[in-house]
């Protein structure tokens, strides 16, 4: 266990391991499921419109967000006819965090789409954010007659940071690293690397969301799925299989963005290198055989929450071609 007086002081709200006293913006459901010998709950927002166009949307968040953090697109979706499915992954938000698990992709996937069928929900859009684009690439390679469309929003995992000189890390420093997890330390890392030096007060309240974990009970359990996860990220790419998307890609890239995993252990001449969206957004749409690349130049890595009525022009232009 941690030692307590190495904690960062920090002040504001606690919420439980599964973000107990944090409210969704609808209500919050659960998917009760056997994983790895352990029983788990999914949860998860199922909107549905008032006005159905007969299509279902996935959200697939990143690692230090939340389904609900996609509030803004499932009011846009949900106006727009469609149904919205926003999960929370194993590990995350108001799911379980197992005290042992083994965090790969193609799980996270099989949990997912083990959901949307208990849904009755057999094809699906599949939108995937940060680390949720990985997920949603892994998805789409595996389910691929399941999934009609793909968007990528700021993913990560448009290179392999290993192979680019990332040095590793055990799980155990991973966890040492996330035990240090303070408000203060997420705003400035998400300033710098996310919204490229700026802020806005609305970004604040999912600084609170995360840190808040760790200000609660359940903080070293946060901590360790959080690493296990990273761990995930870094070993296992989906770059080099892009060319095997068969479905359209939409594939929106904040110019801005300079979210790179491991950026703060690389040596400095390899960190030079990471983290350039234009140059990895060109690349990625060259790899994927039916993309359309929309890059906005002013924008960072959360485009749909930075400027939502851009981006929500942007993807329903182009769920309905």
């Amino acid at each position: 266990m941690s030692d307590q007086s190495s904690i960062p002081p920090d002040e504001g709200p606690a919420y439980g391991p599964e973000l107990e006293g944090f409210s969704y913006p609808w209500p919050v459901l659960n998917y009760e499921f056997v994983s790895q010998g352990v029983p788990l709950h999914m949860a998860y927002m199922d909107v549905r419109p008032a006005a159905p166009n007969g299509r279902a949307v996935v959200l697939l968040h990143g690692k230090n967000y939340v389904s609900a953090t996609w509030q803004t697109s499932i009011a846009v979706l949900s106006e727009a006819g469609y149904r919205v499915i926003a999960p929370d992954q194993i590990g995350f938000g108001k799911s379980t965090k197992p005290a042992h698990y083994q965090y790969t992709f193609q799980q996270l996937a099989g949990n997912t789409h083990a959901l949307l069928a208990s849904l009755g929900i057999g094809r699906v859009t599949v939108v995937g954010h940060s680390t949720g684009g990985m997920l949603g690439v892994r998805y789409a390679l595996m389910y691929p007659d399941s999934v009609d469309q793909l968007a990528l929003v700021d993913p990560i995992g448009l290179e392999d940071w290993k192979a680019k000189g990332v040095p590793w890390q055990s799980v155990d420093a991973l966890y040492q690293q996330e035990l240090q997890t303070s408000a203060d330390r997420i705003r400035e890392c998400e300033r710098t690397t996310y919204y490229a030096g700026t802020w806005q007060p609305a970004y604040e309240q999912w600084v609170q969301m995360l840190a808040g974990l760790y200000r609660g009970p359940g903080r070293e359990l946060v901590a360790w799925n959080a690493a296990l996860t990273s761990d995930m990220i870094y070993t296992q790419p989906v770059l080099y299989e892009f060319g095997d998307l068969r479905m359209p890609v939409l594939l929106v890239i904040g110019d801005k963005d300079t979210t790179a995993f491991g950026k703060e252990v690389a040596p400095p001449a390899v960190r030079a290198t990471l983290g350039n969206y234009p140059k990895l957004g060109k690349e990625a749409a060259s790899r994927i055989p039916h993309v359309r690349l929309i890059e906005f130049p002013d924008l960072r890595h959360s485009p749909q929450i930075q400027a939502p009525e851009v981006f929500h022009k942007v993807l329903l232009d182009w769920l309905r071609m």
